[in-house]
């Protein structure tokens, strides 16, 4: 067993009277909510947030178009369905942008909790996320739910995230990274030939709701058990085992994913066990022929992504490296074992 790392004390919580604050008065004014109570403000790497006693405040910060629109639309999808979330209260655009409300689940985020749980509740934990997960990809979604942001970054937009992954779109990103200069056009001709080799892979599958961004900070738990599942913003219909893009990049990069630009992510050692516990508590998660290969097929849609929309040079040249052991069969997930 792992032993959880030390982890400094969190600094008080800034709580905010609504009425001193007018960003938060103006949302909850438009929502009908009291303009009243104490609020903790939070940050994230798209957003600003403040948590009340009963209710979320989000007010976006990023580039992403129709995001809050769009997890009002997910949001719809769950209502009635077995899925941990937190049920939408208002969301709209203002002076100061887009905003969600949204009820407050009980809890913190796993990535909070993980470190000072013991081995018992980790595997709690992750087996309740396994059961969070079978619900949610037992809900009828349409066959085309995408993200505004990401259809627009597939039609040629800027691309706010790298993820998730689209499968039919990979050879799209061939020919958008073949148009930057300094882009390996050999490299990128091995690429198109992997992908099409790969992509029969796909063919028989029917694509479910998958979250697209599932990781420490989107769930929220308590006394051993999943609470919640939060931010649907990614969400999107899409093979099940697309889901475990992000869930086994967080396991062995975890380093990468701190829940906002000054936080810490955490120890990858510490999250030896989550794919086995996973893959115990949904094994049909991880049961389509050939898992191995459609993982790496969604890794190179991320690289060729990136490949084609890294504003900068130095994460482009990255990214092709990533392209080229991918070609060789290596990635992140080497080290992972479930």
């Amino acid at each position: 067993m792992c032993k959880a790392r030390a982890v400094p004390a969190p600094p008080p919580p800034v709580l905010d009277d609504p009425a001193a604050d007018p960003v938060l008065s103006r949302i909850l004014a438009a929502t009908g909510l009291p303009v009243r109570g104490r609020f903790r403000r939070t940050a994230g790497w798209t957003s600003r947030a403040w948590l009340g006693e009963d209710c979320v405040v989000r007010l976006s910060t990023g580039p992403a178009h129709g995001a809050y629109a769009h997890e009002a639309v997910v949001a719809g999808l769950l209502a009635g369905s077995d899925v941990p979330h937190a049920r939408r209260i208002a969301h709209g655009e203002g002076p100061d942008g887009a905003w969600y409300v949204s009820e407050r689940l009980p809890g913190r985020t796993l990535h909070d909790a993980w470190p000072a749980a013991d081995a018992g509740t980790r595997r709690d934990l992750i087996e309740s996320l396994g059961a969070a997960l079978r619900a949610l990809h037992r809900v009828p979604v349409p066959a085309d739910l995408l993200p505004p942001w990401l259809r627009e970054a597939l039609a040629g937009g800027p691309w706010p995230a790298y993820h998730p992954p689209v499968v039919g779109a990979a050879l799209q990103q061939v020919e958008a990274a073949r148009r930057v200069p300094g882009t390996d056009a050999r490299l990128m001709a091995d690429a198109a030939a992997w992908v099409r080799e790969r992509l029969p892979l796909f063919r028989e599958d029917d694509p479910v709701l998958v979250h697209g961004d599932l990781h420490g900070s989107n769930v929220m738990v308590e006394g051993g058990r999943v609470t919640g599942l939060i931010d649907f913003a990614e969400s999107l219909a899409q093979p099940a085992d697309a889901e475990l893009d992000t869930i086994l990049r967080w396991c062995a990069m975890s380093r990468e994913y701190p829940p906002d630009p000054a936080g810490q992510g955490l120890d990858e050692a510490a999250l030896a066990a989550v794919p086995g516990w996973l893959h115990g508590a949904y094994p049909q998660l991880f049961a389509r022929p050939h898992l191995r290969e459609r993982l790496h097929v969604y890794d190179m849609h991320r690289q060729l992504a990136l490949c084609a929309h890294h504003p900068e040079e130095a994460g482009r040249a990255a990214a092709q490296l990533r392209v080229a052991a991918l070609l060789r069969g290596h990635d992140h997930l080497d080290a992972l074992a479930w």
